[in-house]
């Protein structure tokens, strides 16, 4: 039965790895240009990928080489598992595959060509951001925020629709919605995902209001108002997700810091330091702003072989020191991965952890012996400044687990009703876990205005997940690697030994474990909340 088995696998994958590489590589031209040709040549793969998982007759017999039957080979089971989800996931007619897959490139090419439109000038998300960072003028400000969530005017009704199709496909499936079907299709349960949450939201909190009330003093001072008049477009980010610098000094420092850096070649400096190579990854990448280009950032794996690729629109800053550090960790995931592993294990061991370790090295754009050792900070202007940075990155902690609450409870309520009041439902949400006050009087369909839910729907939580889990991993480091004597974080900054850590207990073991076993294997623990609780609570992930 197992020979069966693996005859079956070996089928499917000859059937599945062709047809994957080529809608990798058509994503990518589509992403990279906006052009339409690419955006229809993605869809057809799309379509075709789809195909081969819905078929039914091979999803039946995959069920009976496995339902009761023991598999002495853990590979093969785990192969099994996975073949297994993605046939599940996938379970529709043809028309319901063709509907579904146009609904949702549509809406992320209007996502991937949109320009706001700021007072008459059509800008990019950069030049947007730019403004909310560096503006002290409230009602430019703003307007650049209000800007911002001119997309989400554009694609809310088209989205909705999408959600209620995907609705219907996993009501067919057995599941009650569309995102309870994906948690399950990705290990994971609900209720245990959103107890965790639950229970972080409790500890973490207190810590936050306290942080909330000292940023939104600095901030009044800055805006020159009262922080009773604070509005979402003081926050220094359309969706604050990141930490604003109401702190002069640390904005001004860390403007000058990057000011004149090259992002990429700083990157590529780092991970050769730590003794992971990165430099032919950013040479088949596209860094770079164009008219057209997808704006944000993603890193692929396109052939499970080797190429790996990043997709970025760097400028000299602060935000994307962090976002490409954070790429080149899901690119070094991949280009690590153990090459002799057959081909549906040749991939993180979950979403999870790969977002795990683009977070721990994405959080050392502000890191003092980062900054010191790569940016030509001096070691005496970084200890002048340590206490501010430590205080900005345990805020940008604290931020991102309350913006990815509001997601994680938004999008859960958007699949169980999504004909309910939206627009209010999502600022309750924000005062809730964000503590912004809405803009009076608004109406709209600021939701939409987030790519995820339309084009990487049901995947906020691997954000939080993945910082919980980064803390963890960098305890490990701290402590068992590095030896817990102090000085750990120079080490871990320029130390070889964080690298070849991180290849042996990560990434070479690639989808061979579950999530849980493959932290246990990694850490020692299953999965501890505490190490963030200390991080984002002036403490250390490793005490």
């Amino acid at each position: 039965m197992s020979e069966a088995l693996r005859q079956f696998i070996d089928d499917q994958v000859a059937r599945v790895a062709p047809v994957e590489t080529e809608a990798n590589l058509a994503y990518w031209d589509f992403t990279t240009t906006g052009k339409a040709e690419y955006e229809e040549r993605f869809t057809r793969l799309r379509v075709a990928l789809r195909r081969v998982y819905a078929d039914r007759q091979a999803f039946e017999q995959l069920r009976g080489l496995t339902d009761g039957q023991p598999i002495d080979d853990p590979l093969l089971a785990r192969q099994a598992t996975l073949l297994g989800y993605e046939f599940l996931g996938n379970q529709m007619d043809e028309e319901t595959i063709e509907d579904l897959t146009r609904r949702e490139v549509t809406i992320e090419s209007v996502f991937n060509t949109f320009r706001a439109d700021l007072s008459g000038k059509r800008v990019t998300e950069n030049e947007l951001i730019e403004v909310l960072r560096e503006s002290d003028d409230s009602v430019l400000c703003r307007q650049a925020w209000e800007a911002s969530k001119q997309i989400g005017g554009q694609v809310a009704d088209q989205l909705l629709e999408l959600v209620d199709r995907r609705n219907q496909v996993s009501r067919r499936i057995g599941f009650d919605n569309y995102y309870r079907m994906h948690l399950t299709l990705q290990e994971l349960d609900e209720a245990e995902l959103f107890a965790v949450f639950d229970e972080l939201d409790e500890q973490v909190s207190p810590i936050y209001g306290d942080y909330k009330a000292n940023l939104d003093a600095g901030l009044a001072d800055r805006f020159s108002t009262t922080p009773e008049k604070l509005r979402p477009w003081h926050y220094s980010d359309p969706f604050f997700q990141e930490a604003p610098a109401a702190d002069a000094v640390v904005r001004q420092f860390l403007n000058d810091a990057y000011a004149d850096q090259e992002v990429e070649a700083l990157t590529e400096r780092f991970y050769h330091a730590i003794g992971l190579e990165v430099g032919d990854v950013l040479a088949r990448s596209d860094l770079y702003e164009r008219e057209g280009k997808h704006q944000h950032a993603y890193c692929v794996h396109m052939d499970r072989e080797g190429d790996v690729r990043v997709l970025g629109n760097i400028k000299p800053n602060n935000r994307w020191m962090d976002t490409m550090l954070h790429e080149c960790g899901h690119a070094v995931y991949d280009k690590y991965l153990d090459d002799g592993l057959p081909y549906l294990l040749r991939q993180p061991t979950h979403t999870l952890f790969t977002e795990a370790v683009a977070m721990l090295m994405g959080r050392l754009a502000v890191d003092v012996d980062w900054l010191v050792t790569y940016a030509g900070i001096t070691a005496g202007e970084a200890r002048s400044l340590s206490d501010r940075l430590g205080r900005h990155q345990q805020g940008g902690l604290l931020i991102m687990s309350r913006w990815v609450l509001v997601m994680c409870h938004f999008e859960r309520a958007l699949y169980q009703d999504p004909g309910q009041d939206l627009n209010r439902l999502w600022w309750d949400l924000v005062e809730r876990f964000q503590l912004v006050s809405r803009p009076e009087g608004r109406d709209a369909p600021d939701w939409a205005a987030t790519i995820h839910l339309s084009a990487v729907p049901v995947y906020y939580h691997h954000y939080l997940m993945g910082e919980l889990i980064a803390s963890q991993l960098r305890h490990q480091i701290d402590t068992a690697v590095l030896g817990g004597n102090g000085h750990s974080g120079r080490r871990f900054v320029t130390e070889a030994a964080v690298g070849h850590y991180l290849t042996e207990k990560v990434f070479r073991p690639g989808g061979t474990r579950h999530w849980q076993d493959a932290l246990m294997f990694a850490t020692g623990e299953r999965l501890r909340p505490a190490y963030f609780v200390a991080q984002v609570g002036g403490g250390s992930c490793c005490q």
